[in-house]
């Protein structure tokens, strides 16, 4: 990192100590390695998230067996669990975190109040997944995933049941994300064309027939146009935020579709882009954008203004510490669930209003024996 870069996101974190008071919420929290609570914005400004935690196996969500625990006591054996072999994109709903994988070709889902993991489109047949990158899940727990080899959106049920496969090769040039709305009733998909097309947009489908309704945007820089098109995310009263990628900058419409606005531009400075990728939306409709090039997440307030960024890029792994960031999500009780490509992992944030033991995924199941 440059020292003009460096100083340049130093400034911004003492900016952030003006940001909104209430957050969300969030479960125990982990500790950085000097045994403190690493905060953002640092010390002296108010804080208002703390590093919770770091996923990278289902070590690091499921509950322990006490047997497990008293013999790594004994041993000095390490905790094992199924790794996490390329990350993409996460969803995350009442405790239950939902993470695509695009080398093991599956979504993963990490159950954490019920103490369980499974897998959705591994098996063979309809429902088996290619390359799984988006994802989203709809108030009645069903999974959307965006599919970039089947050039598909594929539905599975709560159960983890395939439902419905929406689009298709002949929709899609390149598929990268997928948004479906709170009550299940539209699903958005962002085509992110490419170089040589000029289909750059987003392209809107009924969620349970699987109709095409109309499309958002066109390639071109003007207002409600796109370049290479990454992610979208819904906001309050329907607003739909859209990362356009080559345009550096977030692009607002209506529920319709219609062009209202846009923030960011290309630069290191405050509130600016240099790789944005994936965009989540809080439950006070707060924007987060994250930016692959810088190695963190900002954000902004609901008319684009910034508020705070979270992390840097890094070629050391470690709390906050990004080499190839993509995904983001933000649950019910506001906690922020960050994806890192190159270090395999999810770190998770909590608001710092929000007690350590509150929230969806604070409730563990009781840790018991197991059977030998």
């Amino acid at each position: 990192m440059t020292s003009t870069r460096r100083s340049c996101l130093q400034g911004l974190a003492g900016a952030a100590g003006l940001w909104l008071a209430g957050c969300g919420s969030a479960p125990p929290a982990a500790r950085a390695p000097d045994a403190r609570p690493l905060l953002f914005p640092a010390p002296p400004d108010e804080p208002r998230f703390v590093f919770e935690r770091v996923i990278r196996s289902s070590a690091d969500v499921l509950p322990d067996q006490r047997t497990s625990e008293l013999r790594r006591l004994v041993t000095g054996e390490e905790t094992r669990g199924e790794p996490l072999s390329k990350p993409y994109a996460v969803a995350v709903t009442r405790g239950r975190i939902f993470v695509s994988d695009t080398v093991a070709r599956f979504v993963r889902v990490f159950d954490v109040p019920a103490g369980k993991q499974h897998r959705i489109g591994d098996d063979e047949g309809v429902g088996q997944l290619i390359k799984p990158i988006g994802l989203d899940v709809d108030a009645a727990g069903q999974l959307y995933v965006a599919d970039i080899g089947a050039r598909a959106i594929m539905v599975y049920g709560a159960d983890r049941g395939f439902l419905r496969r929406i689009g298709g090769e002949k929709w899609f040039n390149r598929l990268t994300s997928v948004t479906v709305d709170p009550l299940g009733e539209r699903v958005y998909a962002v085509d992110l064309g490419g170089v040589s097309s000029a289909e750059h947009r987003v392209r809107v489908f009924d969620a349970r027939t699987g109709a095409h309704l109309h499309d958002i945007g066109r390639r071109g820089s003007g207002p409600g146009e796109f370049n290479l098109p990454r992610d979208i995310a819904i906001g309050a009263q329907g607003r739909l935020y859209v990362v356009d990628g080559g345009n550096f900058r977030v692009v607002v419409f209506d529920r319709e579709g219609n062009p209202l606005k846009s923030f960011g531009s290309v630069g290191k400075q405050y509130g600016q882009f240099a790789r944005p990728k994936e965009i989540a939306v809080d439950r006070d409709g707060n924007v987060y954008v994250v930016d692959a090039a810088f190695g963190n997440f900002q954000i902004f307030n609901p008319e684009g203004e910034l508020l705070l960024f979270v992390g840097e890029r890094s070629e050391r792994d470690g709390p906050a510490r990004y080499m190839l960031p993509s995904g983001i999500a933000v649950d019910e009780d506001g906690r922020v669930y960050m994806v890192d490509q190159w270090y395999r992992k999810i770190e998770v944030f909590r608001p710092f209003a929000l007690a350590p033991e509150a929230g969806h995924l604070a409730r563990r199941p009781p840790v018991t024996a197991s059977s030998r």
